[in-house]
Formats: C-alpha cells, structure tokens, sequence
C-alpha cells in the first residue's frame, strides 16, 4: 500500500455529513461496492462547503479528500472543468494536468491506473451532484 494515499485519505476534514445542504449525490461502484454520498452547500455558483462519507477503499478517500479540497470556494465553471478533466484523465493521451488539477498529480498517475474506478467514483458522484 502506498503511504502517501493513506495520508491523503487521513485528511478527514470534509468527511462529514451536512445537515442543510442545497445539492447531494449518492454514487456506487458496482465492479467494488465501493459508495460514496456526498453533500453540498452552493450559492452564487460557488461551492461553500461540502462533505462527503465513504464506504470505500483508501483510493476512493483520498480521491474524495482532494477533491473536496479544492472544490470548495471555487465557482462551479471551475469546479466542472476539473471534474471533466479528471474524468478524461485515464482515456486521454493528453495527460497534462491544469493548473486547478495539480493537487490531484499524485492520485493520478498511471501507476494507478488499475484503482482508477475507485479514483473517479467522487468526481462521478460531484457531477451528479452539481446536475441536480
């Protein structure tokens, strides 16, 4: 196991559930089991404040973790543009990262390649999120 994912995913400041929220999304991986909900507070198209739980390998955490760390406070143009990079991250040829994503290098490497389901459960689960 990889000791910078466990200390990635041991950062449990956004794993919360949030009482009053305006956006929420629950997402499983059928393949694992791996689940993830996550909640939102959003207003002037930006993301307040978010909290996700998981029930889910240190991958999906970790991933969850990042994500929830530089979503918040961004305006959700931004926040989407990440979430589609990251989506196309593992079928793409172009594997530069922008500069909104560099935080999330690490987690996506090709090295991890084989846990990208996991990887990309909490970006699946914000998008549906942020359509509702």
């Amino acid at each position: 196991m990889d000791l910078k994912i466990i200390n990635i995913a041991a950062n449990v400041k956004n794993n919360k559930q949030l009482k009053n929220f305006t956006h929420k999304s629950k997402y499983k991986n059928n393949m694992c089991g791996d689940q993830i909900e996550i909640r939102l507070v959003v207003k002037r198209n930006k993301i307040y404040e978010m909290g996700y739980q998981c029930k889910s390998c240190v991958y999906c955490e970790a991933s969850a973790s990042l994500l929830s760390l530089i979503s918040i406070k961004k305006p959700l143009n931004q926040v989407n543009e990440i979430i589609k990079e990251v989506l196309e991250y593992f079928s793409s040829s172009n594997n530069i990262l922008s500069k909104n994503s560099k935080k999330l290098a690490y987690i996506l490497n090709y090295k991890n390649i084989s846990r990208k389901d996991c990887i990309l459960l909490p970006f699946k689960a914000l998008k549906k999120a942020l359509q509702n």
